[in-house]
């Protein structure tokens, strides 16, 4: 899910920082969600994919790897 959510980050051009002030979402939180410290819950999923224009999804589904 963290690398889906840099490649929108910084598909934009922003920061985490950014990101957190518009979403309201912590910093230190995504920093936990880059080091496995924790998983985001629905509700975050719910906030990121409205910002970034996404479905929840988007989020949720593995990424498929090209061999």
């Amino acid at each position: 899910m963290y690398k889906k959510y840099v490649k929108l980050r910084d598909k934009r051009g922003i920061t985490d920082y950014r990101v957190a002030v518009d979403t309201g979402i912590p910093c230190s939180t995504f920093s936990d969600w880059k080091n496995g410290r924790s998983n985001p819950k629905l509700g975050k999923l719910k906030i990121l994919a409205d910002y970034f224009g996404v479905s929840i999804e988007y989020f949720l589904e593995e990424e498929k790897e090209v061999v």
